[in-house]
């Protein structure tokens, strides 16, 4: 691998911890288990100039260089995606997203994403935060459905952005829940950050970012509660991480959750309801949006459980 293909990474190890030079490099790389393993064996990964093994233990001292394959550059082509806009004008957009449409290109999804499908349908888009994400304010998770609000300009998409930073954008979410909660309405106020041993999830940590979520049970049932959500603050993973803190995981969802569940949900029953805001004009809308009929055929069967 060259210099031009390949993002080169050198440390020097300053404690003398005796452990495993997989573990470690976890610890300090933004990579998989498995990306990991392709490393080692691929020779990618060297203790003082030599190739080792993964099961190396890492000596104080030791310089470690990691040869990280450069990301490819993506050419976002627009692609032809079932898209319901529920408004848009010269300045921006607001699309209802379906379950399972990933926002923006990223590992594994460089093709078919919600961003495709709005340079299919609405065309020029707000540069963003970065290349693969043009226009793109806010995200949801791929099976959580609902509204956005998508920028079509820079302007725009500066304006929403400090909308959401100084939190006068309001957003609500419909979510089941797993059990009956003890309590009708509340906030939940816990810091989220990233989780200490698995990167690809957020936890409840003392060091995390504030995370507020004030919660409504709209109609409890034998076994669940479904919940009206507000988000005061927007971490990722928000109301899943929440939820799952207060021993109410979201139902359907596997990763902050249950495997299995006996309503045959599969992902997480999450619906961005309501969103509001201020269009750059001054004007400030508002948005609804009520849930498919999958996810109320999830809650028919949770009101019919005995």
């Amino acid at each position: 691998m060259t210099a031009k293909d390949s993002d080169r990474h050198r440390f020097v190890v300053t404690e003398n911890l005796n452990i495993r030079l997989d573990v470690w490099l976890l610890q300090h790389l933004d990579v998989s288990r498995s990306q990991l393993k392709r490393l080692i064996d691929g020779h990618m990964v060297t203790v003082n100039g030599e190739a080792v093994k993964a099961g190396y233990l890492v000596q104080q001292a030791d310089e470690i260089t990691v040869c990280l394959p450069a990301p490819q550059k993506s050419v976002l082509l627009p692609e032809p995606i079932p898209l319901e806009i529920v408004y848009e004008d010269e300045h921006l957009a607001v699309i209802n997203k379906p379950k399972g449409l990933v926002v923006h290109p990223g590992a594994g999804n460089q093709e078919g994403t919600l961003v495709h499908a709005l340079l299919a349908h609405v065309g020029e888009l707000a540069e963003g935060s970065s290349k693969e994400r043009p226009g793109i304010v806010h995200r949801l998770d791929k099976d959580t459905s609902g509204l956005m609000m998508i920028a079509k300009t820079n302007d725009a998409y500066d304006y929403l952005v400090q909308q959401l930073k100084d939190r006068l954008v309001e957003r609500h979410y419909l979510a089941l829940v797993q059990g009956v909660m003890a309590v009708a309405e509340g906030c939940i106020d816990e810091p989220i950050g990233r989780h200490p041993k698995d990167r690809k999830k957020m936890a409840v940590l003392p060091s995390g970012r504030e995370a507020k979520t004030l919660y409504h049970v709209e109609e409890f049932f034998a076994k669940h509660s479904l919940v009206k959500c507000r988000l005061l603050t927007g971490r990722t993973h928000q109301i899943r991480v929440h939820f799952a803190s207060i021993h109410h995981p979201l139902v359907g969802d596997t990763v902050y959750g249950f495997r299995h569940n006996n309503l045959g949900a599969k992902s997480q029953v999450l619906h961005a309801r309501y969103l509001s805001f201020r269009h750059p004009n001054g004007q400030q809308m508002a948005f609804e949006s009520e849930p498919d009929a999958s996810f109320m055929e999830i809650v028919e069967k949770a009101r019919k459980m005995n």
